[in-house]
């Protein structure tokens, strides 16, 4: 059985991505589709005052472009700003050096676009939670297979002879499932736990950027990233 998951990179995104690579035999940085405003460059982090954006500023970004084309505005120095708003938010939690130290790593590369930097947190934050062994990572920009759509992701798939597809909720709202069962290939749907794990600022959420879980709980987070699958027929009846 070999689990494929195609995801489209994000900056240092909430747990459930994490979720993504931990149930991942092979996973692939979907980078070359088109980016939609949204969450690709921008994050929620919880603060005193409730949740606040990190958001990379974006430069001559035009609708189409691809997550590999979008340039980021470096005229801005977003870096200072984004790393005072989680060592202010988070000055009082045990790990808040590893959280730092995680972000500083990714910040003092100069990435040119997009999708280089979102690709670059995503593998800080699975390193730091012991995910990456065992896990095959490529980038669709590397692999000459082209197309869109269902088919396209099908066809990720059969190249790394996957036997499941593993995907998240917003598929359901356009992937063929039957074009995966005529190859043979089973589709599952991510069935996310949101585990609580200790955390400031008022009730729990699990959707903020998964930097939370290192400040708050350090490596040991990585008993939180549990969640299992469900059988596309199951989770959209």
């Amino acid at each position: 059985m070999t689990k494929v998951v195609i995801s489209q990179p994000m900056y240092f995104p909430w747990v459930g991505a994490l979720e993504q690579i931990r149930l991942a035999d092979v996973f692939v940085h979907y980078s070359d589709v088109q980016f939609v405003r949204g969450f690709f460059n921008r994050v929620q982090v919880k603060t005193v005052r409730g949740s606040e954006w990190l958001t990379v500023p974006l430069r001559d970004y035009h609708r189409g472009q691809l997550i590999s084309e979008v340039a980021i505005d470096e005229r801005v120095d977003w870096r200072s700003r984004h790393r005072e708003t989680l060592r202010h938010a988070y000055s009082k939690t045990p790990y808040l050096s590893d959280l730092l130290s995680i972000f500083d790593d990714v910040a003092s590369t100069r990435n040119s676009n997009l999708a280089d930097l979102s690709i670059a947190s995503v593998m800080a934050l699975a390193r730091y939670f012991s995910l990456v062994d065992g896990c095959r990572f490529h980038d669709s920009r590397n692999l000459g297979i082209f197309g869109s759509g269902s088919q396209r992701l099908l066809d990720l798939t059969i190249n790394f002879d996957g036997t499941v597809y593993i995907t998240g909720h917003g598929a359901r709202k356009y992937l063929r499932h039957e074009i995966f069962e005529r190859a043979g290939i089973a589709v599952e749907y991510i069935n996310y736990q949101l585990s609580e794990y200790p955390q400031l600022h008022g009730a729990f959420t699990p959707y903020v950027t998964a930097l939370d879980l290192v400040a708050n709980c350090g490596p040991e987070g990585s008993e939180v990233i549990r969640s299992s699958t469900i059988p596309w027929k199951e989770f959209i009846k």
